[in-house]
Order: C-alpha cells, then sequence, then structure tokens
C-alpha cells in the first residue's frame, strides 16, 4: 500500500466512531508517558491525526510523515525505515502504529535503534492480533473484498515485537493495553459497553502500548588478583649467601 493511500484511509477511519474511541485512549496513554521523560530531542512518526508529543517537556519536538500532503502538520518527509537524523541524536522516539503497515518492519526497528541515544527511549503502539480487534480483521480479510484500514496491516503479537526489541537492545520498560471494547461502528454500542474498559487481559485489548529503553551493552571488569604474589619478586634477583 503507497503512503498517499494510506494516509487517506487512516483519515477516513479515524473520523469513524471506532476510529475516535483509538484516538481517545491512546492519546491518553502518551500523554502519560511523555511528561515524564527527558532529553532535548523527540520525534513523532506518522499518526499525524494525533500530536503525541503535545504533553513532553522536551524542547526539541519534531513531526515527520511520508507524505508531505498535511506540510502545515509536519516538519519533515521521510520514510521510517530511513531516518534523516544523525546516530544517537534522538532522546525519545515514537512509533504508533508504524510496524504492522510497514514494509520492511525490522528496518524500522533498526532505524529506531540507529537514532536513539543511550538510555533514550521508544514508544510504540500496535494493534493486538490476538484480541477482539484482531479477530474483526481476520474476518475482514478472509471475507471483504474491500481490506481498508486498518484491517489491512500485518499485526504483530505483543510477544514477537518483545523478542525483535530485545534483539535490538532495548530493555521493555511497561506494557499496557487498551480499546477493550470491540470496534463497534454504532456509538450507542459503546455505552453498553463501557464497562469492558476496566478489563486490562491482553485477550480484551485491541492495542498495545510499549515504553522501551536503548541500554548500554556493559563490559565486565577484570579485576586484578591482589593476593597473587608480586611478580617483582620473581623477577629481581636475590644477593647470593657469603661463606664464611
Amino acid at each position: 500500500m503507497n503512503s498517499q493511500r494510506l494516509l487517506n484511509e487512516q483519515h477516513r477511519w479515524f473520523n469513524s466512531t471506532a476510529g475516535q474511541y483509538l484516538q481517545v485512549k491512546e492519546q491518553a496513554l502518551y500523554d502519560k508517558a511523555v511528561v515524564d521523560l527527558f532529553g532535548f530531542n523527540a520525534l513523532q512518526m506518522g499518526y499525524l491525526q494525533l500530536d503525541l508529543l503535545c504533553n513532553s517537556r522536551i524542547p526539541n519536538r519534531f513531526r515527520a510523515s511520508e507524505s508531505n500532503v498535511a506540510a502545515q502538520n509536519n516538519h519533515l518527509c521521510c520514510d521510517d525505515d530511513f531516518l534523516p537524523f544523525a546516530a544517537e541524536s534522538l532522546d525519545l522516539l515514537l512509533l504508533p502504529h508504524r510496524l504492522e503497515f510497514s514494509s520492511r518492519p525490522h528496518q524500522t526497528l533498526r532505524e529506531a535503534e540507529r537514532v536513539v541515544m543511550h538510555e533514550g527511549y521508544l514508544l510504540i503502539s500496535g494493534f493486538n492480533p490476538f484480541s477482539i480487534w484482531g479477530m474483526v480483521a481476520g474476518v475482514k480479510r478472509l471475507f471483504s473484498a474491500n481490506k481498508a484500514y486498518p484491517w489491512s496491516g500485518s499485526f504483530i503479537g505483543l510477544a514477537r515485537m518483545k523478542d525483535w526489541l530485545a534483539l535490538m537492545g532495548f530493555e521493555v520498560v511497561s506494557v499496557e493495553v487498551t480499546c477493550c471494547i470491540p470496534p463497534f461502528e454504532r456509538a450507542s454500542w459503546y455505552k453498553h459497553c463501557i464497562f469492558m474498559d476496566n478489563l486490562r487481559a491482553t485477550m480484551f485489548g485491541g492495542i498495545y502500548f510499549i515504553v522501551a529503553k536503548k541500554r548500554v551493552a556493559c563490559m565486565t571488569p577484570v579485576r586484578p588478583l591482589w593476593k597473587s604474589a608480586a611478580l617483582a619478586s620473581h623477577l629481581i634477583p636475590r644477593p647470593a649467601k657469603k661463606n664464611r
């Protein structure tokens, strides 16, 4: 799917009842996470319907997209698998729903590892395939000819995402699930199922939210053997005893 078509479908779906429900839930998660993360440079990649860095106290906040259509909403146009930033230049990187719609998700994560500085943070939100939302996506892919956003994405399981992050040197700090109400099209149905938002089991959460931290590989220091005999005692010749 080309970037322009994906962007158009995103705008269309986010105006739906399910899309608006998702935006409210995800905005709250990002607002809560970014407020306590500090540094100098932060980047939100895509998802320009929401300003996910609005609650951040980092001074330099950038927004990027593959398309330059909404130029007033973003600072640069680029692909998430090749970011125009120097290595270890970002303190915070946001990838909201990028990996399941990336043609090269592994390369996207490699780029994230490259540009995020040591002890910097990576925030990821993704659709949970092992949930009611994932079941809806599977049914639509099987029986619907119109595979529109977001059901056209390749949803990545939470366990697999954690494995990928570990391979890239990221430590998962926290995981939350949200959007426990199924993606209904009628707003009245959400009112009847509001109790489901209190269910935090992964199978009910249509969206998972990960806060990961880039760790520095530590080297084990080699300690000297202080209890060993001094090396000099074996090298310095001792004076010979005189015979009397």
